[in-house]
């Protein structure tokens, strides 16, 4: 059958970025081989999971492109997709996994049990639970679950060997005597996270379970659940965890971690796909530049990597600008629209009469941007006549008393110049340079600071031509 892949997320947080590249992976083996993607919310953590969340997580999912085929919002023949809504599920399956005896009821007292571990560990011995439930009379446990007395439900781990072979680190074996009979269900009559996993991938039909490394160690007992349910077991691909630049695991010291942060600072989510991607996964060959329909076509479980990637914000920016430039004209106007407005610079006229003028505006600028927020503050000196002007450019650049007769002489030529074009305004401002004995850069540069008002800008001549010769000539005339 076509793969069954899921990403489910706890909503105690915003998207993580590792959690983010787990989805992207999830989505791209989905989308490569005509499978489905399925959303799902493990929101059982009720003192941490909030609705708002929630929307975050529809919201980064949803920006960056990785819609879900079942699911929250768009439904499913497997519903509810919320474990909340799911309780009875989990309930039952552990109802019956006593009754064939792969699991068992717990009396223990959680506090009771908390301090003989810690006894132990103080003594330094290993505790494990030592099973003493297993040996209460069958007549004890019916009375006390029919006096409602609060226990959990331990599943009962049998001897022997657990394997399973991982499509990123390959065999992976663990000896069942290292795992203690873990909790089902707690005494809260709530199921722990091994339980409602399996429950859920089981019904929903999964045929791949593709998570981070950190899940590594709970992959033994799903297994164990699954063989109890007589279910078959998903293939598994641990993914390697994303660190920062110092090694260490990706946390708030290392700069951003959420999608949303990322989004509201001005990266394309086409960037942030090709890069999350590239995180662990090897496409193979040189390119590094991928279209979203690329990585598709490109994509393998097989292509991961059981290293752990390194997080770059370098790199990050670099494919950001590189996805940039790739955009064209009308679709960067759209993304950086509210800016405009929010600066009082937009114009619909952008969008049809001076459609093409303002491609050649962004063709400037686009390459000296490295996120989408750097790009409508450059397009002042072009939308707007409210310069503001950088102090340091203009004591450097305007303040030699010799500049103002140079720049007179300059708006003459610029007032009479045949051709208003970039290749035309060089030749004639080198030639009166030449002509008044100074370089060119006494010209240049304060051209540029009285026309942009920065000590920087992209091609000088291409920015005269484009402001205009009007509008040029009368930031020419500095205030005395």
């Amino acid at each position: 059958m076509p793969p069954r892949v899921r990403f489910a997320p706890s909503p105690t947080g915003y998207l993580h970025v590792g959690g983010a590249r787990t989805a992207l992976f999830n989505w791209l083996y989905a989308r490569r081989h005509g499978g489905t993607f399925i959303l799902r919310i493990e929101d059982t953590d009720m003192e941490r999971s909030s609705t708002d969340m929630v929307t975050a997580i529809f919201d980064s999912m949803t920006w960056l492109g990785l819609d879900w085929d079942e699911g929250p919002r768009v439904g499913g023949p497997h519903g509810p997709y919320f474990q909340t809504e799911r309780l009875d599920k989990y309930r039952a399956a552990a109802d019956a996994l006593v009754a064939s005896a792969h699991a068992y009821r717990c009396f223990c007292k959680p506090d009771d049990l908390k301090a003989e571990r810690a006894a132990a560990e103080a003594a330094g011995q290993t505790w494990n639970y030592d099973r003493r439930c297993t040996r209460l009379a069958p007549d004890d446990i019916a009375r006390r679950v029919a006096a409602r007395e609060s226990h959990a439900v331990r599943f009962l781990v049998p001897a022997g060997i657990t394997a399973f072979d991982d499509l990123v680190h390959g065999r992976i074996e663990f000896d069942n005597a290292n795992i203690e009979d873990f909790v089902i269900i707690r005494s809260d009559t709530y199921p722990t996270y091994h339980l409602s996993v399996v429950v859920d991938d089981v019904e929903m039909q999964i045929t791949e379970v593709v998570r981070g490394d950190d899940h590594i160690s709970n992959t033994p007992k799903q297994v164990l659940l699954y063989v109890a349910m007589g279910a078959a077991v998903p293939k598994f691909a641990h993914v390697p965890l994303i660190m920062g630049p110092d090694k260490k695991r990706l946390s708030k010291r290392h700069g951003a971690t959420s999608v949303g942060e990322y989004e509201t600072q001005g990266y394309l989510p086409e960037a942030m796909v090709n890069f999350l991607a590239l995180l662990g996964w090897n496409p193979g060959g040189d390119q590094e530049v991928f279209s979203r329909q690329e990585l598709i076509d490109r994509f393998t479980l097989e292509g991961i990597s059981g290293g752990n990637a390194v997080f770059n914000p370098d790199k990050l920016d670099w494919f950001n600008q590189q996805h940039i430039m790739r955009l064209p004209a009308d679709d960067v106007l759209r993304r950086i629209r509210p800016d405009l407005e929010a600066l009082g610079w937009w114009s619909d006229d952008l969008l049809s009469t001076r459609a093409d003028w303002i491609a050649r505006v962004l063709a400037l600028i686009k390459p000296r941007a490295k996120n989408l927020s750097e790009i409508a503050p450059q397009m002042r000196a072009f939308l707007s006549d409210n310069l503001v002007f950088d102090d340091a450019a203009v004591k450097k650049h305007l303040s030699d008393p010799s500049v103002p007769a140079h720049l007179q002489a300059w708006i003459a030529v610029l007032e009479t110049t045949p051709s208003f074009d970039a290749a035309s305004l060089e030749a004639a401002l080198r030639a009166l340079a030449e002509a008044r004995g100074i370089k060119p850069g006494v010209l240049i540069h304060a051209t540029r600071v009285a026309v942009t008002g920065q000590g920087n800008s992209p091609g000088l001549f291409e920015v005269l031509e484009l402001v205009g010769r009007d509008r040029v000539i009368a930031r020419m005339h500095l205030p005395a």
